[in-house]
């Protein structure tokens, strides 16, 4: 083990360096050749040299780089996005990362719905993505949500005991909370709902099994993982080392 904790682990240097995004691995070897990369305060010609990036010192340009393998961010997902990787036609949810995250070759764990909003986690961590999105694991989903239709006891008790959606699937047990209703000419009920599973457009199609209608869908928690409140739509931030321990992610390896 490394003095960080981390298993020690030798890689080429231009390896390690293009995986932060110091530039790609042609770069960092002319960068090598003009001096301008040290490690350990010894300058390397040679960008093939192998390093530990958790325990050596590695310098560019007189900068200290600090390595790290894996990113997490929290997003709040605005609505009209969708939660890919790419598409030609639409934005993605990677459209609206800062730039220098790209190299990481980041992906939205799960997705939501074009028109849904939320919690959403963003990484290049393929281990922490099974373990949220397993089928086995059955990790815990909470959405808000806005409803055309009074909904009331019988639903709760059709949910709890599972609805069976229009292919004839019988979802598993899912517990719902009635927050709140609007009386108008038209009712409104705001709930929130925890699913353990994720099928295709689940919230929606439980609820139109029941006779009713989704018209905001908003995801909050995801496992233990909760949405930042303060967070504008569209906006997203790296995890903090707390909310990474409830996931069991690189600090906790």
């Amino acid at each position: 083990m490394s003095q960080s904790g981390k298993p020690a682990k030798k890689q080429r240097l231009d390896k390690v360096l293009s995986h932060i995004g110091v530039g790609s691995r042609s770069d960092i070897r002319k960068q090598a050749k003009q001096g301008l990369i040290s490690v350990n305060g010894t300058v390397v010609k040679d960008s093939g040299l192998h390093v530990d990036p958790y325990v050596d010192k590695i310098e560019v340009g007189g900068e200290v780089v600090t390595y790290r393998e894996f990113i997490y961010l929290m997003m709040n997902k605005p609505p009209g996005v969708l939660s890919a990787t790419e598409d030609k036609r639409d934005r993605t949810v990677l459209d609206l990362l800062k730039h220098e995250y790209a190299h990481f070759e980041p992906f939205p764990v799960g997705r939501l719905d074009k028109d849904t909003v939320g919690l959403l986690l963003i990484t290049n961590d393929g281990k922490i993505a099974h373990e949220l999105l397993s089928p086995r694991k059955h990790v815990p989903k909470t959405y808000e949500a806005t409803i055309e239709g009074d909904v009331d006891a019988d639903d709760v008790a059709a949910f709890t005991a599972g609805v069976e959606l229009e292919d004839g699937y019988v979802t598993l047990p899912a517990h719902l909370t009635i927050l709140g209703r609007e009386r108008g000419s038209k009712v409104i009920s705001h709930i929130s709902l925890i699913i353990t599973e994720g099928k295709f457009h689940q919230v929606k199609r439980m609820f139109q099994a029941v006779g009713k209608k989704v018209t905001f869908l908003k995801r909050v928690s995801m496992g233990e993982l909760k949405l930042d409140e303060s967070l504008p739509l569209g906006a997203c931030r790296e995890l903090t080392l707390e909310e990474l321990a409830l996931l069991g992610g690189e600090s906790e390896r």
